[in-house]
């Protein structure tokens, strides 16, 4: 892991911070073009030389809370849903990215040596003991 000064950290940290309060509203998932086959005799969806099939229907589908949900969009929708997709995407992208910032920072605060030691600590000299309390 590259580290990065935490002057550098803390300045990407509140720049996501303040693009995170600007994002509105937003919704997981992702959009697909769905064919329905309705199978009533006569219909052109059942044609053998040329079937057409019914559609394109929009279907989203995501996971929350572990459950897999699937809907049909409401015809004229599609646009609208798919722009709170794309903030849902940044909104993720910012996350991660934070997430990471904070991991470096992490290591900084607690994993790295310090670089000096307190001046209150000094060295001892050899053969000398530490009193016991």
């Amino acid at each position: 892991m590259k580290t990065t000064p935490l002057s550098a950290i803390e300045a990407e940290t509140r720049t996501i911070q303040a693009e995170l309060k600007d994002l509105g509203l937003m919704h997981p998932g992702s959009i697909s073009k769905q064919y329905q086959v309705c199978g009533r005799p006569g219909c052109r969806c059942m044609d053998r030389k040329q079937p057409q099939r019914h559609g394109p229907y929009h279907k989203l589908a995501y996971v929350y809370r572990a459950k897999p949900v699937c809907r049909f969009v409401r015809a004229g929708t599609e646009q609208a849903l798919s722009q709170r997709l794309a903030v849902y995407k940044r909104f993720r992208r910012l996350i991660d990215r934070w997430i990471e910032l904070s991991i470096r920072r992490g290591v900084i605060d607690f994993f790295s040596t310090p670089t000096a030691r307190p001046k209150t600590l000094r060295p001892r000299a050899p053969g000398s003991r530490t009193p016991r309390s």
